[in-house]
């Protein structure tokens, strides 16, 4: 039973890490309401906030849209 509460445990430690990452890096998460109530609307193109991309180089994204 020990291999299965590691692998289940790892599996669990994982997922809450993966979760506190959302948490902290996600655009769409606002802590801050009063100093920063929209931070998707400063992401620029070169910031990456997906955990996994293929075949995108995100510092040679050029911006496409106003500023606001």
């Amino acid at each position: 039973l020990i291999p299965l509460f590691l692998i289940i445990g790892s599996g669990g430690f994982g997922a809450a890490l993966y979760l506190m990452r959302l948490a902290v890096f996600n655009p769409d998460v606002c802590w801050d309401k009063k100093n920063n109530p929209e931070p998707w609307n400063k992401l620029s193109p070169s910031d990456q906030y997906k955990f996994y991309s293929v075949n995108v180089d995100y510092s040679k994204l050029k911006k496409d849209r106003p500023d606001f």
